[in-house]
């Protein structure tokens, strides 16, 4: 992995819009798919997602689960659907309002999520166990900052 050689003082502000952005953007994407290739559940990233959306918003609706995850109503549907029939999700009708239908995780949906999320895991401890233990220290360091950059308003800018 190459290193990324810090400026002199004064010139780290100037970068921050332009190397540090393009260098942390394509490690970010690289990492975000290598980590989704270590799935191996046959769900694609879709329903990956919106499975882990509904286990953290236990009950959501179809309206606040495509919200969530950013995708056209329709969408979520066929996504839930699809889930449904894997017996992942179970749909409920809520019982103040019939109108309403809640989604639940199941227990298979519980497992399915739990083994994905495990073998990402061991998979980016091994990357880990990898690094020299400065550039570990150096990645503890960046942690809370990428934790902060996650956490920032939503910007469309593509």
């Amino acid at each position: 992995m190459p290193t990324v050689q810090r400026p002199p003082q004064g010139q780290l502000e100037r970068r921050a819009d332009g190397e540090i952005a393009q260098s942390l953007r394509l490690s970010v994407t690289r990492l975000a798919r290598l980590l989704r290739q270590q799935d191996r559940t046959g769900l694609g990233p879709t329903l990956t997602a919106a499975l882990a959306s509904i286990s953290r918003a236990e009950g959501v609706t179809h309206g606040e689960l495509a919200a969530l995850e950013q995708v056209a109503p329709p969408t979520i549907t066929t996504v839930v659907s699809k889930m449904e029939l894997l017996g992942l999700v179970r749909r409920e009708t809520d019982a103040r309002d019939r109108r309403v239908t809640r989604i639940h995780i199941t227990a298979a949906g519980r497992r399915q999520l739990d083994d994905v999320r495990n073998r990402r895991t061991v998979w980016l401890q091994n990357q880990l166990n990898a690094l020299s233990a400065d550039e570990l220290e150096r990645l503890a360091a960046a942690a809370d900052v990428l934790v902060k950059l996650t956490q920032a308003p939503a910007d469309d800018g593509s």
